[in-house]
């Protein structure tokens, strides 16, 4: 594995960011699987772009992106109006996991998070995922909280 390298995503990153967040076993059977982008998929990054503090960042090996997240800033009148970033979408190319690349990844987030001026860094994972757990745990993440969603 060459050494990683990381960038926020453009429009041109599409097919390959859909195809992380397909790779995986709890959660890919929501996304699309094939080298045709749903509309859908280009609305929303569209989207995410128009506004200034969500971002796609993504991490790449020898000139493939082998990693990706969605990095999002907050501003909040919480904690004497602190700025939180809310980490989203973690997908490592199953090919590549237990290189490290998840730990670096996470790390660039939240040294992105830190030169945004955020206090806090916050994330969800899904209950039926102990070993991501495990994994958020040792980089000094605490389950302080219980999150809930309402699917709509």
């Amino acid at each position: 594995m060459s050494e990683l390298s990381y960038r926020f995503a453009e429009e041109a990153d599409l097919p390959v960011m859909v195809e992380l967040l397909a790779d995986d076993d709890i959660s890919g059977h929501r996304e699309q699987n094939g080298s045709q982008i749903l509309p859908e998929y280009a609305k929303a990054f569209a989207e995410m772009m128009r506004m200034p503090f969500n971002h796609m960042l993504l991490a790449e090996s020898g000139g493939e992106v082998v990693g990706v997240l969605q990095l999002v800033f907050i501003p909040g009148l919480s904690r004497r109006g602190a700025m939180r970033a809310i980490i989203e979408g973690v997908r490592v190319k199953s090919t590549v996991r237990g290189h490290g690349i998840g730990s670096a990844l996470i790390g660039r987030a939240v040294d992105e998070a830190k030169r945004a001026g955020c206090k806090l860094v916050q994330l969800t994972s899904d209950k039926r995922r102990p070993r991501a757990h495990l994994f958020y745990r040792r980089l000094g993440f605490q389950q302080s909280h219980e999150g809930f969603k309402l699917e709509l």
